[in-house]
């Protein structure tokens, strides 16, 4: 199957180049991230070359997308604690802006086990959507692996989301199914944004299944022997991963402004593993 060069890809190129990174070093962790090289040095020189003509004019930025309602946590007596449906789950830390918020025992230590153990059969090379076409295909910037349940598969995964559901304020019908992630020692996934860029051509077929993305949740199923956390570049801030802790965070529009840029940083030592939920502005199908 061809491999495509996707937004993400040339944006991660230029990345490496911003960072000072020598072309041949970008060539060869493309190489080892499964690039065919030809499609690798196609992808660089014609991002670079694009990427050198845009510092010859200045980049037009569209006008910021009017918010929408975002799932919101009952918080504003400023609890330390919170029932969430079936469990009473810690507040740990809340930021305004971005809105970020971090739960403590929001699964207990036999639910993180079991989606574990019912995902890892499944487990197959990650993939991001590709927003040229609204599909999904393997990118050099996550190096994870992973797999997707149905909302409500099972069970375990119904009392799950009802509770995400009454932590957050949110229906169950707006959230996508779980989506399970391994990273082994050195895998990451590079500060991206959940919410799908409305510039994409591939966008409008993606926001018809419920539409845009409106926040997220990123469970921590193990706790990491080194590394791993989840970080917000935009604002300096870094989650440590903890088995049953949870990390919420939403986005009002689809736009850099809400400063949710986030990324899985590099596992250090031992594994990670994480369930994410993502949360939609209707009900997803």
């Amino acid at each position: 199957m061809s491999q495509q060069i996707t937004p993400e890809l040339r944006q991660w190129i230029i990345d490496q180049a911003r960072a000072g990174h020598r072309p041949e070093a970008v060539l060869a962790a493309m190489r080892a991230s499964g690039w065919d090289e030809a499609t690798a040095i196609d992808a660089m020189e014609s991002t670079l070359s694009g990427f050198m003509d845009s510092l010859q004019k200045p980049a037009v930025q569209p006008a910021p997308l009017a918010r929408v309602a975002v799932p919101e946590p009952a918080l504003g007596q400023h609890p330390s604690v919170v029932k969430a449906l079936d469990r009473e789950v810690q507040v740990l830390m809340t930021m305004e802006n971005p809105r970020v918020v971090v739960f403590g025992g929001l699964l207990s230590a036999q639910e993180c086990d079991e989606l574990i153990e019912l995902a890892r059969p499944r487990l197959a090379r990650s993939e991001t959507v590709d927003i040229a076409t609204g599909g999904s295909e393997v990118n050099a910037a996550r190096t994870s692996s992973g797999m997707f349940f149905g909302r409500g598969e099972t069970a375990l995964h119904q009392r799950i989301e009802a509770r995400i559901a009454a932590l957050v304020n949110w229906p169950v019908e707006n959230g996508e199914g779980l989506q399970i992630l391994r990273y082994g020692p050195g895998a990451e996934y590079r500060p991206h944004h959940d919410y799908f860029d409305p510039s994409q051509p591939g966008t409008p077929a993606i926001l018809q299944r419920g539409g845009q993305r409106v926040g997220t949740l990123v469970m921590y199923l193990n706790t990491p022997a080194q590394g791993g956390g989840t970080t917000f570049p935009d604002v300096g801030l870094e989650v440590a991963p903890f088995k049953g802790n949870a990390v919420f965070f939403s986005y009002a529009r689809a736009h850099p402004d809400t400063r949710t840029l986030h990324g899985g940083a590099p596992v250090i030592a031992g594994e990670k593993w994480v369930a994410t939920k993502w949360l939609r502005e209707r009900v997803f199908v």
